[in-house]
């Protein structure tokens, strides 16, 4: 099996190319800087170099394969514009399928988020639930998966829709202030704490990526992908404070003055392209609900998580003492 990797600089990405990789497929990987990502040209990962809005780039990338694992995007970043974020997470999804469909692939596994769901109201939500992205990166998530369904349609390419929870794991740092604030001690909560809130282990994800691929079920589907356990903040951050032998957090501070701060902060330096030091994309982290059911892909795909979540924050913990972020 020959499988492509987008995105395979990144956390998500570099963990499937390793994975499948050691499993003995052909794997080949689309990245923007080979240099940066030299582990996996050490796994025998094959290496192309460019980026996703060079049509040219896409047609050489997707050239003797079998199953595109789509996983490049644009996340969020201070001082980028809609059109960049449209461009990566969107337009570039429809010309990776048209250049798939002309050489032949059989499937493209297209990674979504769940973020597409906004707040979820009635925990947990299935894939049926309402769509009310919250923002631009959300919103153009949205429109690449339209675009993949659209394009995949037309041409016949399979496409598999993948909208994870929140990624986690040893090598990941989208969750260190999380884990800094608990274990310092600094993290005062904002709210009551009892939103849900729901992590996937990353090798759990890179099993149900696996899955997407490989299953003839699933064919045009689209599959929430997620850890077994779901808790509230509160739970997580006591789970947190208890592995690392520290006091849970304990302050809990109104929400309202945070997320005007966070407005003004955001007109304020959107325009010197900075980041905030405060957004309410971050206080949302302490008010939006995050709770999935994932009966579909256990079901159809076998999927069934493996890591529980003390065990996956434990490992998470000691690669960040492990390499001084801590």
């Amino acid at each position: 099996m020959r499988v492509l990797v987008t995105g395979a600089s990144g956390f998500t990405g570099g963990h499937l190319a390793q994975s499948l990789a050691r499993r003995g497929y052909s794997v080949r990987a689309l990245v923007r800087e080979p240099r940066r990502v030299a582990e996996l040209a050490a796994c025998g990962v094959e290496l192309v170099a460019g980026r996703l809005e060079d049509h040219g780039v896409l047609a050489a990338a997707t050239l003797d394969i079998d199953v595109v694992f789509h996983i490049a995007a644009v996340y969020r970043e201070a001082g980028l514009p809609p059109e960049t974020y449209r461009a990566v997470n969107a337009t570039a999804v429809g010309a990776l399928i048209e250049a798939a469909a002309r050489n032949g692939v059989a499937r493209v596994v297209h990674c979504s988020t769940v973020g597409v769901h906004g707040d979820i109201e009635h925990p947990p939500a299935t894939e049926d639930a309402p769509l009310r992205p919250g923002d631009l990166y959300q919103e153009t998530k949205l429109e690449g998966e339209r675009l993949a369904r659209e394009v995949g349609s037309r041409t016949g390419v399979q496409v598999v829709i993948v909208r994870p929870t929140g990624i986690y794991g040893p090598g990941d740092r989208r969750l260190l202030k999380l884990f800094r604030g608990v274990i310092r001690r600094r993290l005062p909560i904002l709210g009551r704490g009892e939103i849900y809130y729901h992590l996937t282990h990353i090798d759990d994800l890179v099993e149900g990526f696996l899955l997407c691929g490989m299953q003839p079920a699933a064919a045009g589907r689209t599959y929430i992908l997620a850890g077994g356990e779901v808790t509230t903040l509160n739970e997580l951050t006591r789970l947190i404070a208890e592995i690392a032998g520290v006091r849970p957090p304990s302050i809990h501070l109104p929400v309202w003055p945070f997320w005007v701060a966070g407005a003004l902060c955001e007109a304020a330096c959107a325009p010197l392209g900075v980041e905030p030091p405060i957004y309410r994309r971050r206080v949302d982290f302490f008010t939006k609900s995050r709770a999935f059911d994932i009966s579909r892909a256990r079901s159809e795909l076998g999927f069934a998580p493996q890591v529980s979540l003390r065990d996956g924050i434990a490992r998470t913990l000691e690669w960040y003492r492990t390499n001084g972020w801590l």
